[in-house]
């Protein structure tokens, strides 16, 4: 299926062209389900799109209005180890492009590299590092959608983030700034490999947001991203991690990053 022929029949069932959308990770899923939903489409209804098959992504895309403003929701992402090909995980991000998406604002849940960074922490991304050994550009190249090489010089909107943090001090709410190093999965890292993304300079180490934000910022779309941290990883503690654990500190962060993103989009 054709990410154009996509766009063209999302446009249709929605009745318009949302400019923002927000992807929600790993525990973040019920935050979309807090605003008064204007229409409901089931990944599995919508043509090319995959089936979410991961834990606590519900699958389902998802029209509200903040702010006065369309906005879609991504209820869950697809990610790399669940088996599909990088064309099908960044499937939904090249279709909002084609769409007329401007604005793209990213969340997953990490593991933190950092003693700092404690589980329940938000985190924003101001750069990352693709250890995937895949690239969703690979390929004839979409000259509709953008350049062959496209730049990836701040990547992470410089003017979003400084948007973003003047809300966070304005509101009292604490956030970091940190490097995000994506890996395939869908194991947890080794001691060994978080050691050696610790001195590479990476902060946080997940599954997703990368594929999707090469995409993005090949289209041309500005790019916002926080990380939830919702476990240490085990260069801390030598504990075992549990998907009950990630998906309940995300839901700690998750009021207060909903805040910082309504007041986002409220001024952007």
């Amino acid at each position: 299926m054709n990410y154009h022929e996509s766009a063209k029949w999302l446009l249709n069932e929605l009745g318009c062209s949302p400019e923002i959308a927000i992807i929600l990770g790993t525990g973040l899923g019920d935050l979309a389900e807090s605003f008064e939903i204007k229409k409901l489409i089931p990944y599995k209804d919508i043509p090319g799109f995959a089936t979410s098959t991961a834990p606590s992504h519900k699958g389902n895309l998802i029209l509200v209005e903040i702010a006065d403003k369309p906005v879609l929701f991504l209820q869950g992402r697809f990610h790399y180890y669940e088996g599909y090909d990088m064309q099908e995980v960044v499937f939904p991000t090249r279709t909002l492009t084609a769409m007329g998406l401007k604005t793209l604002i990213v969340t997953n849940a990490a593991g933190s590299l950092r003693k700092e960074m404690s589980p329940g922490s938000i985190v924003q991304i101001t750069d990352h590092i693709n250890f995937m050994g895949r690239n969703p550009l690979i390929g004839p190249n979409d000259e509709e959608m953008g350049e062959r090489f496209p730049s990836m010089n701040e990547q992470y909107d410089p003017q979003y983030r400084a948007i973003t943090d003047e809300i966070a001090r304005e509101k009292g709410i604490k956030t970091h700034h940190g490097i995000y190093v994506a890996v395939t999965g869908p194991n947890l890292e080794t001691r060994a490999e978080c050691a050696a993304f610790q001195m590479w300079g990476a902060d946080l180490v997940g599954m997703s947001t990368v594929p999707e934000v090469l995409v993005a910022r090949h289209g041309g779309v500005r790019v916002l991203a926080y990380s939830i941290v919702t476990n240490y990883s085990n260069l801390f503690h030598s504990d075992a991690h549990s998907q009950e654990e990630i998906r309940h500190n995300a839901a700690i962060a998750s009021s207060n990053l909903k805040s910082i993103i309504c007041e986002f989009i409220a001024r952007i």
